[in-house]
Parts: structure tokens; C-alpha cells; sequence
């Protein structure tokens, strides 16, 4: 058994005895309530979900394992010569809470570099798309073709104890977080670089440095993506993407069903399309502008003009956060090192000068300050990745990270079938004297 593999089966030998006492002893006390209005409005603050993988601080930002992201980018592990830790070393973190020591991240990248083949029928099911098809929806059908290869559904149909769950899934989990990224690289060159051909993964290069590789990007775009998948790697259990796996992984549905399954509701304009909208936006800006760096006063008139207009300022506020997105600073010091005189990181600084006080004094949005779509955008576009469309495939690249991880923990823990009750609206009025005369 790796070294992984069998910390994380103490770690479950631990925690197991927690869950348990918790739904014997003290299964009926209550920790929330439900309004009409998060009933209606998507759940929204609804405590209804288990995750140790991470929590959302409305001050600190996302914590993986209790860690903060300044602390997770400081204390992981990094590949010789490179600003950004390993992917690697993050999956490691969030499935045993501990930071692997040099030796143990030897073992891990000889183990992912094992498992990156990748059936030819999956390349054959990528290749079989037209060149307009959204690269979202050939990532999913390709995850979705190496469901044949789960080993959690071989053992499963042979039958094992609900204890054993948590092994093969393990299984399938770091199976497919090793070949997702060389999929989105096929993908990418497939759509927009079709003449580069198809480049084979380095045995010598780590998860993010082969994506770069293989993407026929020079460092640091490396780095680039060691940062662009730790920072999206997961944001609690309640968004979109990450319920959508739990949620379907709760049926027993194996690893590549619900990694699907997050694919899918991640590429909706609602949840993984904002960093588009916000390069968009820019670009708009930079066009009124003829290409000029704005002034103060023509920033402040451009923002007042867009909120005056109905519409939000792209990569601001945030549902929970009350401070600067973390996740944003991350990138922004990136920037500042390695793209200081690119045209819309001045921009993108330029209106972190000026947004904040604004929307204050418009006082509509609750939390005035940059998110992670911010900036994100414009460090691809810098690197030559201007195809809009990819972005929300970087983004499930690095969601996968936290989704797999949280789908080893559901199995480990023996969570059950999610099945929440509804309510009709006429039961609602009654419920809350609507139709009192």
C-alpha cells in the first residue's frame, strides 16, 4: 500500500468513531433552521452539509485542512526551482490533513505517474466531437468514457463491506485526478492548436508542470497552473460543482459519474463562466479607452457608468467573503513579479484602487472587494490562453482536486443517500399565514 493510501486509511480509522458517536448521540439536537426565503432561494446558508476538506471564512477566505491559502501556498512542497507547490501535495493535504515531507511527495508523483496512461478509446471519443462542440462538454463525455475503467463498480458488482467503500474509490479518485488534466490538454490542442499535434506526458514533470507541457507552454506557465488548480481546488461543499459530485456520488454512483456530474453544473454562466465575464469587461474598457491606460477620474466614470447602467462590476462581491478574495491576492502578487507592464493587469490594478470605495457609496453590494475571476482571466490571456471557453476546463481541472477528495471522505464515512423533503408553495403560504385574510 502507497504511502498516501495508508495514511489515509489511519486517518479514516480515526475519524470513523467521530461520525459515528455524532449520529447516535446526538442525531436529533438541532444545528439551523430553514427560512421561506432560502427555500425558495437555493439553499442559500442552509447548514446542511459535512466537509472537512474545507471551509469558507467570511474573513480569511477558503481554508483547505484548516489551513489558509497564504499558509497552504507557504508550507506545501514545491518542484525544484518553482514559485507554486505541488499539485500533488494539495490532493495529499486535503485527503490525510498533513503536509507530506519530501520523501512522501517522491512516492505520490511516481504514483500519478503510473496512472497517467490513458485508454485510446478516450481519445477516439475526444476526436470524435466537431471542432464547435464547447470544450466542457467533450471533457465531461470523456470523463464519462473512462467509467469502464472503475474499479469501484468491479468490486461493488463482486460485492464488499460498505467499510471497503473507501479503497477502490481511493482508487478511482487518483486514477482519474492523474489523467484529467492530459484530457483538458488533448482538448485544448484539439479546438485551438490542432497543427501542434499531440504531445505524450513527461515522466520527469509533475501534474502541473506536464499540463503546461503538453499545452506547449514555456515556464512559468508551470507555475501558472500549479497556482490556477490549488486556488480552485475547492470552496466548501455547497457550490454548484461540489454538491452536484456529492450529491451524485450519495447514490454510489462512482467517481467518473459524479466528476461528470461537476463538470456539468460548473459550466453553467451562473457558477464557472464569471472570469470571462470579467476579461470581457476589461476588454470593453481598454476598447473605450483607445487602448490608453484610464486616469483616475476615467476608471471611477467608467465603474459609476456600469452600476448606473443596472449592471455589476464583473469579479466583485462575493456571497460570503467580507474582505479581498485571498484567492485574488495569490494571483496579484503573481502578477506583480511576473507581468508587471501587461495592459489589463494595469487595468485590473487600476480598478482595485477605485472599486471598492465606489461600491461602498453605492451600497448595494455587501462585500466591495475583488474575487478570484478578478484576476484570473488575465493571467491566461498574458500566456496566450485567450480562448474564453477553456477557462471554465482549468477551473474543473482544479475543482477535481477537492471534488475526489471529498468523494474518498463520503465513502469512507458511509454518508448517506442525500434525499431532502420539499414543500409545495400553497403548503409554504399556509405554513407561514400568506392566505390570512
Amino acid at each position: 500500500m502507497s504511502i498516501l493510501k495508508s495514511r489515509l486509511h489511519e486517518k479514516i480509522l480515526e475519524h470513523r468513531p467521530r461520525t459515528t458517536r455524532l449520529l447516535k448521540e446526538f442525531g436529533e439536537k438541532v444545528i439551523g433552521e430553514v427560512t421561506v426565503s432560502q427555500a425558495i432561494g437555493g439553499m442559500r446558508g442552509v447548514k446542511s452539509l459535512v466537509t472537512d476538506i474545507s471551509y469558507l471564512d467570511p474573513m480569511e477566505g477558503i481554508r483547505y485542512r484548516g489551513y489558509t491559502l497564504p499558509e497552504v501556498f507557504e508550507k506545501l512542497p514545491k518542484p525544484p526551482g518553482a514559485e507554486m507547490p505541488y499539485v500533488e501535495a494539495l490532493y495529499f493535504m486535503l485527503l490525510t490533513g498533513d503536509i507530506p515531507t519530501e520523501d512522501e511527495m517522491k512516492e505520490v508523483l511516481a504514483d500519478f505517474g503510473n496512472r497517467r496512461t490513458i485508454p485510446h478509446y478516450v481519445w477516439d471519443v475526444i476526436d470524435s466531437f466537431p471542432s464547435e462542440s464547447h470544450p466542457m462538454a467533450i471533457l465531461s463525455a470523456a470523463v464519462m468514457a473512462l467509467q469502464r475503467e472503475s474499479r469501484f463498480t468491479v468490486c461493488y458488482e463482486k460485492g464488499i463491506s460498505k467499510m471497503d467503500y473507501w479503497d477502490s474509490t481511493y482508487e478511482d479518485a487518483t486514477n482519474l485526478m492523474s489523467k484529467i488534466p492530459l484530457i483538458g490538454a488533448y482538448i485544448y490542442n484539439k479546438l485551438y492548436k490542432p497543427e501542434a499535434g499531440h504531445r505524450y506526458p513527461d515522466p520527469a514533470l509533475d501534474l502541473g508542470g506536464n499540463f503546461a507541457y503538453m499545452m506547449g507552454q514555456e515556464k512559468p506557465y508551470d507555475d501558472v497552473a500549479r497556482m490556477y488548480f490549488i486556488i480552485h481546488a475547492d470552496h466548501e461543499s455547497g457550490n454548484v460543482s461540489a454538491h452536484t459530485a456529492h450529491l451524485v456520488g450519495s447514490a454510489l454512483s462512482d467517481v467518473y459519474y459524479s466528476t461528470a456530474a461537476m463538470i456539468n453544473g460548473l459550466a453553467g454562466p451562473l457558477h464557472g463562466l464569471a472570469n470571462q465575464e470579467v476579461l470581457r469587461w476589461l476588454q470593453g474598457l481598454n476598447e473605450q479607452m483607445g487602448d490608453k491606460t484610464p486616469s483616475t477620474e476615467e476608471m471611477k466614470q467608467y465603474v459609476w457608468d456600469t452600476l448606473n447602467s443596472g449592471q455589476v462590476i464583473p469579479g466583485y462581491g462575493h456571497a460570503v467573503l467580507r474582505k479581498t478574495d485571498p484567492r485574488y491576492t495569490i494571483q496579484r502578487d503573481f502578477c506583480l513579479k511576473n507581468l508587471p507592464d501587461d495592459k489589463l493587469f494595469s487595468l485590473v490594478s487600476k480598478l482595485y484602487e477605485v472599486v471598492p470605495d465606489i461600491l461602498r457609496e453605492h451600497g448595494k453590494a455587501k462585500n466591495p472587494w475583488p474575487n478570484v475571476d478578478a484576476q484570473s482571466g488575465v493571467v491566461q490571456w498574458f500566456y496566450g490562453i485567450t480562448e474564453y471557453d477553456f477557462y471554465t476546463v482549468l477551473f474543473a481541472i482544479g475543482r477535481s482536486v477537492g471534488v475526489l477528495s471529498n468523494l474518498v471522505w463520503d465513502r469512507a464515512l458511509g454518508y448517506s443517500l442525500e434525499r431532502p423533503k420539499s414543500l409545495t408553495t400553497a403548503m409554504i403560504e399556509d405554513m407561514v399565514g400568506a392566505n390570512d385574510k
